[in-house]
């Protein structure tokens, strides 16, 4: 009994520390994590990601927010839910002294008359008597939305509106998708393009062509969705597929990348099977780009952020010049060097082929970098093979040889990419030793329209802009 006595005073002080009064002066007010709530643009007609602000309770005493609700014009696109409980109109919510409560939002915003509508709202808040609010502000992007569509003639898409594809667009044999200037394709969870015919796509310095993921906003904090790979499959050139051309193309977020699959017995001497100029091929949950047998010209080109390494080609003629291939993929260790190489030559021990009976791989680096995380190459000795490279930088320690030609051997190009802070800009500092180190081409200006450089790379270098 006397030990029970002596813990009563102990129990009285701790519940004596707990402050179950609440404050009903009008100046005791919660405080909100955010001024204004922006939802960023997102396409109408489907749900929003959710989003998230905090009321916090700075005072001793409980609050009681007599009313939580949603007031304006666009009221009816958006929902609200509070500390867990779904609804439009919340009544008597407490919230503890010093402690916090979640307001989740998310919309659904109706297709407007323009192309790019604004919707607003107030999430308003009465306590105390006082009525304060939180405004709450979404750009709805109208789209076009394509499912499981086939292009089996000659077709156009422009910059007017997205367009959203879910499950597959397929170009037929014989037709053409020809994407113009500005033109987007967000490709839904799963979704692909596969081109039987042939793919142009007219992208310019001030309009590139955007295909990548449906996925909005950021993945959190500021960390964008363009950075993250696995959000759609990719693109597929198929052995029917002939005189493809992408110019000034993003393409991004995929799980296989772009693979094309070539026709041995078809002449690609006077067109390449796929043309590549100024284009950006990011973020890949396998490999940016694979060529099986194919023909493939790439000019001013970068090929970046892979899981498996970056490119991989096996038999087929390829060219490469004034580009740049650099791996600093964020999601998993890197699964192979940057590029690849298969079906180089007949087996060193045996002295046969791989029983194909198809020529050999042919390939051309000139101007390159090759430099990242991971190794550059997956062949280190490469004579007797078809493949060079020409005033190319690259990652790995060697010397030149008949397939090396004036290289530039284990030195940084020193790109201004922070991995750690999801920068991956292939840009060169001024102090880079690709500046200036390669031979005059005729491959015209760069993604930025800046005049070709001997600048190795895929970017000339630019002198930065004084603070």
């Amino acid at each position: 009994m006397r030990k029970i006595i002596l813990l009563l005073p102990i129990i009285f002080a701790l519940v004596g520390c707990i402050e179950d009064g609440y404050t009903t002066s009008p100046s005791d007010q919660p405080v909100f994590s955010v001024d204004t709530l922006s939802i960023g643009t997102v396409f109408t007609d489907e749900p929003t990601p959710t989003h998230r602000f905090v009321v916090r309770n700075p005072h001793a005493k409980q609050l009681e927010i007599a009313e939580i609700s949603v007031s304006g014009t666009d009221a009816g696109c958006f929902r609200l839910n509070v500390d867990g409980i779904s609804g439009s109109r919340f009544q008597g919510v407490d919230i503890r002294g010093k402690d916090s409560i979640y307001v989740f939002v998310e919309a659904t915003l109706p297709p407007g008359k323009d192309a790019l509508c604004t919707y607003k709202a107030s999430i308003d808040f009465t306590t105390n008597g006082v009525h304060r609010s939180v405004p709450v502000v979404a750009q709805g992007q109208n789209v076009k939305r394509l499912k499981a569509m086939t292009i089996d003639a000659d077709t156009r898409f422009d910059s007017t509106l997205p367009y959203q594809i879910y499950d597959s667009l397929v170009v037929a044999p014989g037709a053409t998708l020809t994407l113009g200037p500005g033109a987007r394709l967000c490709f839904h969870d799963k979704a692909m393009l596969v081109v039987r015919g042939t793919l142009v796509a007219e992208g310019t310095a001030e309009a590139p062509v955007i295909m990548g993921g449906d996925r909005t906003g950021n993945v959190v904090g500021d960390i964008s969705f363009d950075i993250m790979s696995r959000q759609w499959t990719g693109v597929f050139f198929t052995k029917t597929s002939k005189a493809n051309r992408l110019s000034h193309v993003l393409l991004q977020n995929t799980t296989q990348g772009v693979m094309i699959d070539g026709d041995p017995e078809a002449d690609y001497s006077t067109l390449p099977q796929l043309d590549l100029i100024n284009t950006r091929l990011r973020n890949s949950g396998g490999m940016v780009l694979e060529a099986y047998h194919s023909d493939i010209r790439a000019v001013g080109c970068e090929f970046a952020e892979a899981a498996d390494g970056l490119v991989y080609l096996q038999g087929g003629k390829h060219s490469f010049t004034h580009c740049t291939f650099a791996n600093y993929y964020l999601f998993s260790a890197l699964g192979g060097p940057s590029v690849q190489f298969a079906h180089v030559s007949a087996d060193e021990k045996t002295g046969l082929d791989d029983g194909s009976g198809l020529p050999y791989t042919s390939a051309s680096f000139v101007n390159c970098i090759i430099y990242g995380n991971g190794t550059d190459l997956s062949h280190g000795d490469l004579k007797g093979t078809s493949i060079n490279f020409r005033k190319c930088l690259l990652k790995s320690k060697g010397s030149d040889d008949d397939n090396f030609i004036t290289c530039i051997w284990e030195s940084d190009p020193l790109y201004y990419t922070e991995r750690s802070e999801y920068i991956f800009d292939y840009r060169l500092r001024p102090e880079s030793p690709a500046i200036a180190a390669g031979d005059p081409t005729d491959a015209g200006p760069d993604w930025y329209g800046q005049p070709r450089t001997t600048d190795l790379g895929a970017y000339v270098y630019t002198e930065p802009e004084q603070d």
